[in-house]
């Protein structure tokens, strides 16, 4: 199921408590993939069909046109034995032609070692961010598209180095 929210002025106060405070999204059929448009856009759910093209990498596009790719990857990773490692979902985004100096993620384990309960993971994309969250404590996975933050990042609060 494809999510299509509008992008109000708020919607960056709503990206850093999800980065902060690992919100849960509702739940839904399958996994999400949230586009952030401009104001007024309507929401509507799409199911992909079986004739629909198989997303590509566009360098000179928008992060909303780059949106369906990224959330490929995402879906990808999450139906695999690697569900919850911030390492899978960076090198599956790099094999499809993300940009990895333009990522962050966030921690797998927890400051005492436990497993991470979710997971962000950001690629920066002009302006805007395309945005996953994945993890036990939030369902389905979400993509998404935000925009960034004037320090340049997308993810508030602790990420780990892409040092591989």
């Amino acid at each position: 199921m494809i999510r299509l929210t509008p992008r109000p002025a708020t919607v960056l106060a709503a990206a850093a408590v999800l980065a902060l405070a690992g919100c849960t999204p509702t739940p839904s059929d399958g996994p999400s993939e949230a586009v952030a448009t401009p104001a007024a856009t309507a929401t509507a759910a799409t199911t992909p069909s079986a004739s629909a093209a198989v997303p590509t990498l566009v360098p000179t596009g928008s992060a909303a046109e780059n949106l369906p790719l990224f959330a490929d990857v995402v879906r990808a990773v999450w139906a695999g034995p690697d569900q919850v490692s911030g390492r899978a979902y960076v090198d599956a985004l790099v094999a499809a032609g993300f940009d990895k100096a333009a990522m962050q993620v966030t921690p797998d384990t927890t400051t005492i070692g436990n497993p991470a309960e979710s997971i962000e993971f950001s690629v920066r994309w002009g302006e805007d961010c395309l945005v996953g969250q994945v993890g036990p404590s939030i369902g389905d996975p979400v993509a998404t598209v935000l925009p960034g933050l004037s320090t340049g990042a997308c993810l508030i609060g602790q990420t780990r180095a892409i040092d591989w």
